[in-house]
């Protein structure tokens, strides 16, 4: 923010005031994409680098940016940074960590090389060398991080709603960052398997681990159920897809879809969205994308153990299960605390930013929703938001970022009772 608020950061003849240098800041960091002012014509060259700096850190995450630099100084890593970095990403083995923080950042390198050559086929015809690699660059970093910032324009990417080229560049590279590093090399190495024939085609589904098949098909379900919603909720409204092609209409409706995902860019105004489709947005920017990736939200994985816990119940059974898999006690009870612990941080806020801009609920609703998925759509509201709103919004963007388990764990005391196995006698309440 202090970088940010320097006269060099920002465009010449513009003045930043320190808020919206922070809001800023905050917003790259945790990679969510409100903004107060306009991305493209507020921040000098040095300003955008800061910006994608910050964005690039945000989406790999302070445990993995923190190794790499331990690695570069030449710095031992310890057995205590190792359990930081198990902690950090959820797994169950402390091998490898240090070997898996570089491929992380390799795969992401790759990606983004191949989205900023993507991006430049398009860009640089339009804006010019100059401009266009910037662009190309600066959106790359924002797609795969899902910051949802651009400085192609005040727009976001409402003129390229009906360029192919530009929509499905722009899906890839949020969907691959949405899906979690830990899915890639599961998908990358069975591949390696089936090529060197050590399993047959056949077995690459069931070969997979339990955690990428519920991440890719929940994923699945979530874009395709979106897409299918908003394109049957949108179909005759004039402000967003009425007037497209059928064509255009499906892709435009994907496109709102994956972005809901946490990313951010947007090729149809929100503001002009039907309530339905409002709704169905706030619900998927809630859910967010997947663990140990650069989405935020309360992620697929949490969704869809609650999801089976239900489909369990109904069953009469006591154990939630899939693909003859039983699902960990502690998984279901984080799931459940993940969730609570996001519904409760949504509702206060949006009690605070109503209370503290008296602006429309649903503007409202949907400013936190976004900012607690680390989404950054918008209907329009942030920019108009008064100094007291912005810090709400600044406070909300933070918490959505590190997620419910870490300031749960942060704040929580552990008494000694915690550490020693007690059965208590079990006793029935009326429940429903």
């Amino acid at each position: 923010s202090l970088l940010l608020w320097l006269p060099v950061s920002s465009a010449p003849g513009v003045r930043t005031s320190y808020i919206d240098a922070l809001f800023t800041a905050t917003t790259s960091l945790c990679v969510t994409g409100l903004v107060t002012v306009p991305t493209f014509s507020q921040w000098s060259v040095f300003g955008k680098v800061v910006i994608a700096i910050l964005a690039q850190f945000g989406g790999l995450g302070v445990v993995t940016c923190s190794t790499i630099a331990f690695i570069i100084l030449g710095k031992r890593i310890t057995l205590q940074n190792r359990k930081i970095i198990q902690d950090s990403y959820n797994l169950d083995h402390m091998s490898g960590m240090v070997v898996l923080v570089k491929r992380i950042v390799l795969g992401t390198l790759v990606v983004e090389f191949i989205g900023f050559v993507l991006y430049s086929f398009v860009l640089v015809p339009e804006f010019g060398w100059k401009s266009g690699l910037g662009m190309a660059g600066f959106n790359a970093v924002s797609a795969f991080c899902n910051a949802g910032m651009d400085i192609i324009g005040p727009d976001s990417l409402r003129p390229y709603v009906d360029h192919v080229g530009m929509n499905l560049i722009t899906m890839m590279i949020i969907v691959l960052g949405g899906l979690g590093f830990v899915v890639w090399w599961d998908l990358i190495g069975k591949g390696r398997q089936v090529l060197k024939k050590q399993i047959k085609c056949s077995q690459f589904w069931t070969r997979l681990e339990l955690h990428t098949k519920i991440v890719l098909v929940t994923s699945g379900i979530l874009l395709l159920g979106g897409a299918v919603l908003f394109f049957v909720f949108e179909y005759h409204n004039p402000d967003t897809i009425g007037s497209m092609s059928l064509g255009n209409k499906i892709m435009a409706s994907f496109f709102q879809s994956v972005t809901t995902r946490t990313a951010g860019f947007e090729t149809v105004p929100q503001g002009n969205l039907t309530d339905a489709s409002a709704l169905v947005s706030m619900i998927l920017m809630f859910i967010g994308g997947s663990p140990v990736g650069t989405a935020g939200g309360m992620k697929t994985t949490t969704a869809a153990v609650l999801m089976l816990t239900v489909v369990a119940y109904f069953k009469g059974k006591h154990k939630t299960d899939v693909y003859h898999r039983q699902i960990a006690g502690d998984n279901v009870r984080m799931a459940i605390v993940v969730t609570m612990c996001g519904g409760i941080c949504l509702f206060t806020m949006i009690a605070a930013l109503s209370v503290a801009t008296g602006g429309d609920f649903l503007d409202v609703s949907y400013e936190i929703a976004s900012a607690v998925g680390t989404v950054g759509l918008t209907r329009g509201f942030t920019s108009e938001m008064n100094l007291a709103g912005k810090i709400i919004v600044i406070i909300t963007m933070y918490l959505g970022r590190i997620g419910p388990i870490t300031l749960a764990s942060a704040v929580a005391t552990r008494s000694r009772e915690a550490n020693v196995l007690i059965e208590r006698p079990e006793k029935r309440i009326i429940i429903g």
